[in-house]
């Protein structure tokens, strides 16, 4: 579905309206497509979106229609644990792109933010539980079993005669017994989510019970974050080693080179994992970058906005913000304008040409790349701390 970017002042009727006459504000949503709808909470503010999506006459046709990354962002900002009847209406895909946004530091499983997930789930129904288990890669389903229990496999009697099953041991078809790894532990999502899988799925609820015995943590960390790098790459985000090119270092002799072709803006439009209806304002008079679109034509606007999102995407792997987090985004735009303006000045300098110009002969990335390079020590992200690399993985140098 395309959406447009259009419905900001009828977003802010609708929410005064609700203030003074709630029923005639659901009747005017009611009057609205579900594409028309899925706009307006779009373009409402994260804070105050939740008094919109509830307004909603049928939120079930319009949830399904938020770009991925909204939806976890509008999770996050009412609260998971209130979120859960939202949960309960996403899409498969829009479920497993919050678990790929948001369970994820860098290049490192959180397990925190995993158990904040599952809990939001357990919070929603079975069938939704369920779904989600089904939907998520089925290492991420045994790393998050494994973290809180420990399982044991009854022995066939002529094996050992004698077994018996672990103190506090639960267990739901009499072979796999678990219990908490800690006792202070709350495994009620856990145990509610086993529940869920042996009466929907009982092969997905053999294999992940059979592999917290069996598999190797490391190598279901590293394959869980193949599957998760693959679909944020579909989404535009690219991997970590693909987006630290951004930084990559320049000669000085290098700086100022200018493609000699022009135009180099890509002009078709694309979908976006997030909805960013306008260009920052933020000190947009104080950046070359901002200066420079105002004098190009509205279809080269589109080509400029379409690749800062994209750089933004960049930065935010490169630099591993929790690209779950809402704040990312502005936080990845704010030094994608910075540095690229910076570069746009460099280069409008050097080659005597207005900003404009430049703007439509270099790709904004190198725009960034020039900028960073005039001062690397301010602008590259911190270097990946032991904790967080995973096995087999190799630091890219961005000064090689």
């Amino acid at each position: 579905m395309e959406l447009t970017r259009d419905t900001r002042p009828d977003a802010r009727r609708l929410l005064q309206l609700a203030r003074e006459d709630r029923r005639a504000a659901e009747r005017a949503l009611a009057e609205l497509s579900p594409e028309r709808q899925a706009e307006l909470v779009l373009d409402t503010s994260l804070p105050i979106r939740r008094q919109l999506i509830e307004l909603l006459p049928d939120p079930e046709a319009v949830i399904p229609l938020l770009p991925e990354a909204e939806l976890c962002y509008t999770c996050r900002t009412i609260g998971l644990e209130d979120a859960s009847w939202l949960l309960a209406l996403a899409t498969n895909e829009q479920i497993v792109a919050c678990f790929d946004l948001d369970v994820w530091r860098g290049l490192r499983l959180d397990l925190t933010r995993l158990d904040v997930w599952f809990a939001a789930l357990a919070e929603a129904d079975d069938e939704t539980l369920a779904r989600a288990a089904q939907s998520i890669d089925a290492e991420l389903l045994v790393l998050y079993l494994r973290e809180h229990v420990e399982v044991f496999v009854k022995p066939g009697p002529q094996q050992d005669p004698d077994w018996t099953p672990p103190d506090q041991s639960q267990t739901l078809e009499g072979q796999f017994y678990f219990v908490a790894r800690n006792p202070a532990d709350d495994i009620g999502p856990l145990v509610q989510l086993l529940h869920a899988l042996f009466q929907a799925d009982y092969w997905l609820y053999f294999r992940a019970i059979q592999g917290v015995v069996e598999e190797l943590v490391p190598e279901m960390e590293e394959w869980a974050l193949r599957w998760r790098t693959g679909r944020l790459e579909d989404l535009g985000f690219p991997s970590w080693d693909s987006a630290m090119r951004i930084y990559g270092f320049l000669r000085p002799d290098k700086l100022a080179e200018l493609p000699s072709e022009a135009p180099v803006l890509d002009l078709e439009g694309f979908g976006l994992p997030a909805w960013t209806s306008t260009l920052p304002a933020a000190k947009a008079g104080e950046r070359a970058l901002f200066r420079a679109i105002r004098e190009l034509a509205a279809e080269e606007r589109g080509g400029v906005f379409h690749a800062l999102i994209a750089l933004a995407n960049h930065i935010a792997v490169a630099d591993r913000m929790a690209l779950g987090d809402p704040e990312s985004l502005p936080r990845a735009l704010e030094k994608a304008t910075h540095h690229a303006s910076e570069g746009l000045e460099r280069l409008a300098l050097e080659h005597d040409l207005p900003l404009e110009e430049i703007l439509r002969r270099a790709p904004l990335e190198r725009l960034f790349r020039v900028g960073v390079n005039l001062d690397r020590s301010s602008a590259l992200p911190d270097p990946i701390d032991a904790d967080e690399r995973i096995e087999g993985d190799d630091e890219v140098d961005p000064d090689a």
